[in-house]
């Protein structure tokens, strides 16, 4: 179901946005629809990367001290 808005906007981004739309022949609607779904996943990206990158952030430690058993057990390994 399509909820409706009201919108305001800058004067630059409506004559820009107007000016792509005619030329193709998309309308106003489905245009927005579309700028809106590509900033929304954009946003869902930059968050998920904040997120990763915390998360990454708490498995440091752990993954080098395991990284290092690895090593030390390596070394104990006679050839």
């Amino acid at each position: 179901m399509a909820k409706p808005v009201l919108l305001k906007i800058s004067d630059e981004i409506f004559k820009e946005t107007e000016e792509i739309i005619s030329q193709t022949h998309v309308s106003r609607n489905a245009y927005i629809n579309q700028a809106l779904s590509v900033f929304n996943k954009l946003n869902r990206r930059r968050a998920l990367k904040k997120r990763l990158q915390h998360e990454s952030g708490l498995v440091r430690h752990n993954s080098l001290e395991l990284l290092k058993e690895f090593e030390r057990l390596e070394d104990e390994i006679p050839e």
